[in-house]
Order: structure tokens, then sequence, then C-alpha cells
């Protein structure tokens, strides 16, 4: 769970540098650095696919595997997402959660910063890495995003932007803990492990792209593509033991 504790101490930290700031953040600059952070977001998450799609072998040679796993996990992922209209079901427990807290001043802020910071790709996908192999880089990328929208947020809502750590860490560190409860069964299939890996660093890459180009990626309708590649192995593993 360090992700999920540096995330949290994140938007704690830069909640309250928000407040003493008590003005407003220019929206160019805003726009400028998360564009900035896209880049970085896009970079990890190549550098993650790559890392679990391509290997060296003793003549130094570059040979590539599962790069078609990654194509069809992308796809029928995309589809049953888009199907199941994920993006759109998330975004109604934002909306729903806005409309029920109406009242301004602590709510407000608190409600804002939950949607922001805990319904979305980065944090389920890093969440997941944390749990299973201890890494953590996911998180700490978003926790330097969380800083500077919990920063923006908490300068014009105030304190109720600071205590959206509490749904984040345990929201984040139930997943990272559920997962590191199945990390021996997981491990027993290291193929299964890379090629989830692999997906979920695509998906990363998508995220960056959005932060660079706008919105344009539905990423949360791709989470179902993490599970193909947990299907496949284990109908691999069936098919052996028959």
């Amino acid at each position: 769970m360090f992700g999920t504790i540096i995330n949290s101490a994140a938007v704690i930290l830069g909640g309250i540098l928000g407040m003493l700031l008590k003005k407003g953040i220019k929206s160019e600059i805003m726009d400028n650095v998360m564009k900035a952070e896209g880049v970085a977001v896009f970079i990890i998450g190549m550098n993650g696919v790559l890392t679990n799609m391509l290997s060296v072998g003793e003549n130094g040679k570059i040979t590539e595997n599962g790069g078609l796993i990654l194509l069809i996990s992308l796809a029928l992922g995309a589809f049953i997402g888009e199907v199941l209209k994920i993006d759109e079901r998330l975004g109604g427990i934002g909306t729903k959660l806005e409309q029920k807290f109406k009242s301004d001043g602590f709510s407000k802020g608190f409600v804002s910063a939950f949607i922001i910071f805990c319904v979305g790709s980065m944090s389920i996908i890093g969440s997941i890495n944390d749990g299973l192999s201890g890494d953590s880089s996911v998180l700490i990328v978003k926790s330097t995003l969380d800083f500077i929208t919990a920063m923006v947020l908490a300068s014009t809502m105030g304190i109720g932007v600071v205590f959206a750590f509490v749904p984040l860490f345990i929201y984040q560190g139930t997943i990272s803990l559920f997962a590191s409860y199945i990390k021996p069964v997981i491990e027993m299939y290291p193929d299964m492990m890379t090629q989830f890996s692999m997906v979920g660093y695509a998906i990363i890459m998508c995220i960056g792209i959005n932060f660079i180009a706008g919105q344009k990626i539905r990423t949360a309708n791709l989470l179902p593509a993490m599970l193909i590649p947990v299907m496949y192995n284990l109908l691999i593993m069936v098919e052996n033991l028959w």
C-alpha cells in the first residue's frame, strides 16, 4: 500500500497548499502542467508495455512476445466496456454524488475531489500493480497529478478537498490488499502476470494521451481488457489438466 500512502499524503499536502494560496490558479497554467504530466504518464505506460512485451536473447536479438494478446485484449475489452457502459456508469455515480451534496463549502469540495481522485483507470490499475508486485510507479505519478489538482481545488473549494484523502485511502488500499491476497495464485502463472501488466500499462498510455489531447479515449471502458489475459491463461490451464 506504499503507493496509496504516498497518494493520500499528496492530496493532503496539495490541499493545504491550495488553501494557503487562497486564490484561483490560472487555467492556462493548470492546462500546461497537466499536458506535461500527460507526457510523463504516456512514457511510463510505454515503458511498461515494452518491458513486458520485449525480451533480449543471449545473442542480443530483441524478440517480441504478447503483441497478439495485447491487441485481442484491448479490442475485446473495449467492446465489453462499451457494451457495459462502464465509463458512463462511473460518470453517473459522480453526477449522483454531486446532486446529493448540493451545498457549497465542505461537502462540495469533498465530493468533487473524491470523484476526481477515485473514479478513474489509473487509480484501479495503480492499486493492482502496487498490491501484486509492489510497483508503485503508477500511483506515484497519479500522486503528482492529484497534488496539483488538490492544490487547485482547495484554493477555491476549501478544506473539504483535503479530507477526500479518507475515501481515497480506503478505496485504493482495499484494491491493493485484495490484489496482494491473490498474489500467490497469480505467481504460479508468470505469463499471465506479464500479459496482465502489459495490458494495464497500455491503458496507462491511453490516460497519458487523454491528458495531452483532452478526453478522447474512454479509458474506463478499457478496464475489462485486463481480464482477457487472465481468462486466456485459465483456459490454457484447464486444457492442460484435461
